[in-house]
């Protein structure tokens, strides 16, 4: 097994983008601790191999204490086998990042922060309805630089109303705080969410795709200027400092999901818990998994595979996908690929197929086309 993700489903106040699962009530937050304990042990008997990611996400893990994550990591390192090198990140917001509390996550097992910046503008995250300001966004990367060495920040580009000169801003802070990874993602409008509401109701203008698309030719632009790699399509780091949980996940590695609404994967079965805090905690402390599950196909896996391989800067092997899923799969995606080929969408390099500058910004479209709808095997 790869990694173990754990999802902690509390967060001080709803974000108006997000339609992750999570509850702004904390009453709950003890019981959910020792349930997310109590599934580590009943599945614990999945593991295989030494753990090589924990990746703690939500809601908002930060919101945590240290005898809550303590707990947390007794247990794991009780009934798995963890790699002395383990990468163990844990996302965190900037109002919860004092200096308290970072010293505190560094003495922790946690060696690796995700910090939900999304943007140093004011006027950005009250359309977003973020919990911290645009000073606290710079004030806890000052703090985490003095006692991580690897840390990631998120951003968010293509938010209404967001020139290219403020997106550009943002990069440039980032930039100068010396940030070794980026993750950078174009502002998604999901549905039942406030912000669908209110671009619904005219209260907030719509999401302009040909701006969002500007902003990510600026972002490519200025992450190579200053020696980021691309390494999935919206991960940029310095050298050694690439995310092994995404590049575990992106390479198809199996991983274990605790806690409500997160998903697991062992190469054959993906399974999801119930995504919903209530019924979780209580089966779970009856004993009982909450969760379903699906065998996937061979086309299910070439689906897969091409979708996740083509978000990186490796993109496809077309040896692994003859030797994976036989030659008429190869042969299917030769065929499909020739058009983004020809239109220089994607381009083929011996062995491998990838993206090309020019269709970066229509990745998931262009993996969408090479997928398997039907083919007699």
């Amino acid at each position: 097994m790869s990694g173990i993700y754990i999802h902690i489903p509390f967060c001080k106040q709803a974000c108006h983008y997000c339609d992750f699962h999570f509850s702004t009530s904390l009453k709950k937050r003890d019981l959910m601790v020792d349930a997310i304990c109590r599934e580590l042990v009943l599945r614990k008997n999945e593991q295989e191999g030494d753990i090589q990611t924990i990746y703690f996400g939500g809601g908002t893990p930060s919101l945590l204490n240290s005898e809550e994550l303590t707990k947390i990591f007794d247990t794991i390192y009780k009934h798995y086998t963890v790699s002395q090198k383990a990468e163990i990140t844990l996302e965190a917001n900037p109002d919860d990042l004092s200096y308290d509390k970072v010293k505190e996550l560094a003495e922790s097992p946690v060696n690796r922060l995700s910090i939900g910046i999304q943007s140093f503008f004011e006027e950005d995250l009250k359309l977003m309805n973020r919990a911290h300001s645009a000073l606290e966004a710079t004030n806890c990367i000052v703090e985490v630089n003095k006692h991580f060495d690897n840390y990631s920040i998120d951003l968010i580009y293509g938010i209404p109303d967001m020139s290219v000169e403020r997106w550009l801003e943002n990069l440039n802070r980032a930039l100068d705080l010396e940030v070794p990874h980026l993750s950078c993602y174009a502002l998604t409008i999901e549905p039942k969410t406030a912000l669908k509401a209110f671009i619904d109701k005219g209260i907030v203008p719509p999401v302009d795709d040909a701006l969002a698309h500007h902003h990510h030719t600026v972002l490519l632009e200025r992450t190579e200027q200053y020696g980021y790699e691309n390494y999935e399509f919206s991960n940029f780091g310095k050298p050694g400092y690439f995310s092994r949980n995404n590049m575990a996940y992106w390479h198809g590695k199996s991983y274990l999901g605790i806690g409500p609404s997160s998903h697991s994967y062992d190469g054959n079965f993906r399974s999801w818990n119930v995504a919903n805090n209530s019924k979780y905690i209580n089966e779970i402390m009856a004993g009982g998994l909450p969760l379903d599950r699906e065998e996937l196909t061979v086309k299910d896996k070439y689906n897969e595979y091409v979708m996740t391989r083509l978000r990186t800067a490796g993109g496809i092997s077309v040896s692994e996908v003859e030797k994976l899923f036989g030659p008429k799969y190869k042969e299917y995606l030769l065929q499909q690929a020739e058009l983004p080929i020809s239109n220089h969408l994607l381009f083929r390099d011996e062995d491998t197929i990838a993206v090309a500058k020019k269709g970066k910004f229509l990745s998931d479209g262009i993996a969408a086309d090479l997928f398997l709808v039907n083919l007699d095997t």
